[in-house]
């Protein structure tokens, strides 16, 4: 199994003649994604890469059966966007774009809520069950199938943490997006891991500000059975200055990386400070 996509996903691709969109489009069927639509206002009836593109996103939902989508449109529209999706049927929707304002991201995952339509991100690089599907942007090399559940604020570090797996691979890495506002949080995705068969260990790639990572480590002391291990970028950051995602802010002396490493540790999370521990430290634990 695999949490959130697996090898039935229907992918439409919002925003698929921008630069980003085409591109992404085609690399995501490459890997063996469903994709089987795109939509851009105005110029449905083109294809891209042998994708059709259709006016509206109900339209390509209706055409297509899709179930889920990712957007790549402008920020300023990334609102409506969302909100076409929640309104057109399909259960997924993964937001890439970076800058959605504010409002418009807490109304789209307020509307998305009361329809059960899960939303990821925005300002995040998505979803990859390796060896089955990929709705995102992360690099495919650096993924291949396992046991371990990734769940991460940070792009890059996605990446790099399973690039650290060792002889393990994932069952499902996502990237939740290091805005203020998500659509899905890592108690969302511990939950689902926690449940899920197929993976055998978490691993919480968490950074400086706000408390998610202090709930979530309430929750895992909680509730998760399985091995959890944490990381938290930051850990020099200085306070009162952004770093990177707008999320990663110490204000008001809240949010450091000594105390969200300090509940990971209470919670019984073996917390890793290089990535390059990722790989022994799961050898202990599942062989």
């Amino acid at each position: 199994m695999s949490i959130l996509i697996d090898q039935n996903t229907r992918l439409i691709v919002q925003g698929i003649t921008g630069r980003d969109g085409a591109f992404h489009a085609r690399l995501m069927k490459e890997y063996g994604t469903q994709v089987v639509g795109g939509v851009t206002p105005g110029k449905g009836g083109q294809e891209i890469d042998g994708i059709p593109v259709f006016n509206s996103v109900a339209e390509a939902v209706r055409a297509t059966g899709a179930d889920a989508s990712i957007i790549f449109v402008p920020a300023n529209f990334a609102g409506d966007a969302l909100l076409e999706a929640v309104f057109s049927g399909v259960k997924l929707i993964v937001c890439v774009t970076e800058g959605v304002p504010v409002l418009d991201a807490i109304k789209a995952i307020a509307v998305a809520k009361t329809r059960g339509v899960r939303i990821v991100g925005p300002n995040c690089p998505g979803a990859i069950s390796p060896g089955k599907a990929k709705v995102g942007i992360m690099p495919a090399a650096a993924f291949r199938p396992g046991p371990v559940g990734i769940v991460s604020r940070s792009g890059t570090l996605t990446y790099e943490i399973a690039a650290n797996t060792g002889e393990f691979g994932q069952s499902t890495v996502i990237g939740i997006g290091g805005d203020p506002v998500i659509g899905t949080n890592f108690i969302d995705c511990l939950k689902m891991f926690q449940d899920d068969p197929e993976t055998r260990a978490i691993v919480i790639v968490g950074e400086i500000g706000g408390s998610d990572e202090e709930k979530a480590a309430q929750f895992v002391r909680q509730y998760v059975t399985k091995p959890v291990f944490g990381f938290i970028a930051g850990q020099t950051a200085p306070p009162d200055k952004r770093m990177g995602h707008a999320g990663a802010i110490i204000s008001a002396g809240s949010g450091t990386a000594a105390e969200k490493i300090q509940a990971f540790q209470s919670a019984g999370i073996e917390v890793i400070y290089e990535p390059e521990q990722l790989a022994e430290k799961l050898k202990a634990k599942l062989t």
